[in-house]
C-alpha cells in the first residue's frame, strides 16, 4: 500500500505492521512504541530526544533516559534542556543546583565564585615611587578557592584600584618602592 510505501523510506527490510527493520547503512533505525505496538523509520538523523549510535550491524537512535532532556551525547549525559528545565553536568534540573547559578541567554547552570576576602591595600605609589607626586593609586586583591578555579566559575573583581593622595615631598629624596 501507499501508506506502507511512505513508512518504508530508506528501509532495507520492511515490515507491513512495523515499518522498517533494518535500514540502509548510511541512516539510524529509529524505534518508537504506541501502546503494545513497535514501530521502526529510518533517518537520516534522530529526533530530539535521541542520540544516534553507529554499529557494525545497524545504526541506531537510542533515546535519552532523562525524559526532561532535549538533546543527548549518550543515554546518560544531556547536552541540552526543555523548556524549563537547567542544564548542569550533564544533567537537568528546575532550578541550578546550589552554588551554581543560570547564565544569562542560556539555561544553563554555572559554579559561582566566592572569592575569599579582600586584602589590605597596597602602599600609594605612582610609577612605583611612594613619594614626591600629589596623587596615587593604592590595589588590594582577594583569592579565589581552587575548586571554583577548576570548575571554570565566573568570578566577581579579584582586583581593585583607587587614588590615593601620596606625601608630597620625599624625605632625603626619592624612594623607589620594588
Amino acid at each position: 500500500s501507499a501508506g506502507l510505501l511512505e513508512n518504508c523510506t530508506g528501509c532495507v527490510l520492511c515490515s507491513e505492521d512495523n515499518g522498517c527493520i533494518t535500514c540502509h547503512h548510511r541512516l539510524f533505525l529509529l524505534i518508537w512504541r504506541d501502546g503494545i505496538r513497535q514501530y521502526g523509520m529510518c533517518v537520516h538523523t534522530c529526533p530530539p530526544g535521541y542520540f544516534g549510535v553507529r554499529g557494525l550491524e545497524v545504526n541506531r537512535c537510542i533515546k535519552c533516559r532523562s525524559p526532561s532532556c532535549e538533546s543527548c551525547f549518550s543515554r546518560d549525559f544531556c547536552m541540552k534542556c526543555k523548556d524549563k528545565f537547567y542544564l548542569h553536568k550533564g544533567q537537568c534540573f528546575r532550578q541550578c543546583p546550589p552554588s551554581t547559578a543560570a547564565q544569562p541567554g542560556t539555561r544553563e547552570c554555572q559554579e559561582t565564585c566566592e572569592p575569599g576576602p579582600w586584602s589590605e591595600w597596597s602602599p600609594c605609589t605612582h610609577e612605583s615611587r611612594t613619594c614626591g607626586c600629589k596623587w596615587g593609586v593604592e590595589t588590594r586583591v582577594r583569592e579565589v578557592p581552587e575548586a571554583a578555579r577548576e570548575e571554570g566559575a565566573a568570578c566577581p573583581a579579584l582586583q581593585e584600584t583607587r587614588r590615593c593622595r601620596m606625601k608630597k615631598h620625599c624625605p632625603g629624596g626619592e624612594h623607589r618602592v620594588g
